[in-house]
């Protein structure tokens, strides 16, 4: 599993139509960070063309608010 900082620095989650600042980490696809408690509507995805997912292989779409790719399966 990638490093979460390495995640971090490569993730799409603050261009996304969807992304609400706070004060959390991004990177939601991760299980060490999981879904946010801020973002709260769907307002377009960026994941299917976030590197992180390309390098990880993950699938599915959506985890600021689904959450992890872990536990959408």
């Amino acid at each position: 599993m990638m490093d979460r900082k390495k995640a971090q620095q490569m993730c799409l989650c603050k261009m996304c139509p969807s992304f609400v600042e706070c004060s959390e980490e991004i990177a939601f696809c991760l299980e060490s960070v999981g879904k946010s408690g801020c973002i709260k509507e769907e307002n377009g995805c960026l994941c299917p063309g976030c590197p992180v997912l390309e390098e990880e292989g993950y699938q599915h779409v959506f985890y600021c608010t689904r959450g992890s790719e872990t536990s959408q399966h």
